[in-house]
């Protein structure tokens, strides 16, 4: 897999966190960087899809009211 090269900016606790990860795990700065945006991407988007998936259910008027939850939670409690 290719790879491009980017600069970020850190706050300097974050700077020595990171330093101190990447020495107890034997992994580079960038390695970790790059795996931490990966997850946060990840993330990101399965949230946002989620969002969008839940406005076109309310758009189409597929809502499940508030007494229904509760009533269901309140059986599963038995």
């Amino acid at each position: 897999m290719t790879s491009t090269t980017m600069t970020i900016r850190l706050e300097p606790e974050m700077k020595i966190r990171l330093d101190q990860l990447a020495e107890i795990t034997h992994r580079s700065k960038s390695f970790l960087a790059s795996e931490a945006i990966n997850e946060y991407i990840k993330i990101q988007e399965w949230q946002l899809i989620e969002i969008k998936k839940g406005i076109e259910e309310a758009d189409k008027d597929q809502l499940i009211d508030h007494d229904s939850i509760l009533n269901f939670w309140e059986n599963r409690k038995r």
